[in-house]
């Protein structure tokens, strides 16, 4: 059913489905559709949070799709998840005393009021930035899918650790990602452009409606971090970061990305890496759920 493309980081480059990330889209959608009709999650004051959070990964799930068939340029795939934040951009215009506009910056003590710029404005670019960030944390098995549970299985923590209605929400997209996680993390599944950029925009959207959007800036820090090195390299060095496989182990010569200065001059298994990088993003989800829980 699903096309087969080979396994770079394995011995002999065996080939496995690729673009199983539309079966999370599928599901998710039919879940939050169930919610919908069930009226288990109410509307925010008429406008349904379970089919903005459906519809924005519909979107996400579609972008992936023709980036898979199309292979879409970055200044293409960087400004597509705009589209994607209108329905977020109407939620929260529409119920402006249940969001806060302001953003506070942790151990500096500073608090940033947006106003009525937040809606238009900064959601838009959370969807952006966090979409595509995650997005480009890719590559390895694992590294796609066990990394955006983390960040999403944590903001689904400190959604319930504050007595948010939301978590029913996020349920059973989460255990579905979950049991996709552990397929790709086995080396027997990819998600593909169509899972990455839906749960990037699943994280995003949860945390835009959650109101999360401190726990999500600090979560996310380490996909930050590998796009920043990614960006500079593109822009300065003109050169992209990739790795070498001996059959057995991953080593690179260059720091362009968060795996190439992990594995910088030191071999490490494609396991090795990705527990590193997810140990990382465990550490900075678990930052986030105190910062914004105490």
């Amino acid at each position: 059913m699903f096309p087969r493309v080979p396994d770079q980081h394995k011995a002999g480059k065996p080939l496995i489905p690729n673009g199983l990330g539309v079966i999370y889209v599928l599901f998710s959608s039919v879940y939050l559709f169930s919610l919908y009709i069930s009226g288990r999650v109410t509307s925010i004051n008429g406008i349904s949070a379970p089919l903005t959070l459906a519809v924005c990964i519909l979107f996400g799930g579609f972008m992936g799709l023709l980036d898979d068939w199309m292979d879409l340029k970055w200044r293409y795939k960087a400004f597509m998840p705009l589209i994607a934040s209108l329905p977020l951009v109407y939620l929260t215009s529409s119920n402006p005393g249940l969001y806060r506009t302001e953003i506070s910056l942790p151990f500096l003590g500073v608090v940033i009021d947006f106003g009525i710029s937040y809606f238009f404005v900064i959601i838009p670019l959370i969807i952006m930035i966090v979409t595509n960030t995650v997005n480009q944390l890719g590559g390895l098995n694992g590294l796609e899918t066990v990394c955006p549970a983390i960040v999403l299985a944590g903001l689904l923590a400190t959604s319930e650790l504050l007595l948010q209605p939301y978590f029913i929400l996020m349920l059973g997209p989460l255990l579905f990602w979950l049991a996709l996680s552990v397929l790709n993390f086995q080396g027997k599944i990819f998600v593909g452009n169509s899972g990455s950029f839906a749960i990037g925009i699943t994280i995003a959207a949860f945390a835009v409606i959650t109101d999360l959007k401190l726990c999500l800036a600090v979560s996310i820090l380490p996909f930050v971090i590998n796009s920043i090195f990614i960006l500079l390299t593109i822009f300065f060095v003109k050169k992209k970061a990739n790795v070498s496989f001996d059959g057995k182990k991953l080593v690179s010569d260059h720091r362009r990305s968060l795996v190439t200065l992990i594995t910088y001059r030191r071999p490490l298994t494609e396991r090795q890496v990705v527990a590193v990088i997810s140990l990382l993003v465990a550490v900075s989800t678990a930052i986030a759920i105190m910062v914004e829980v105490f």
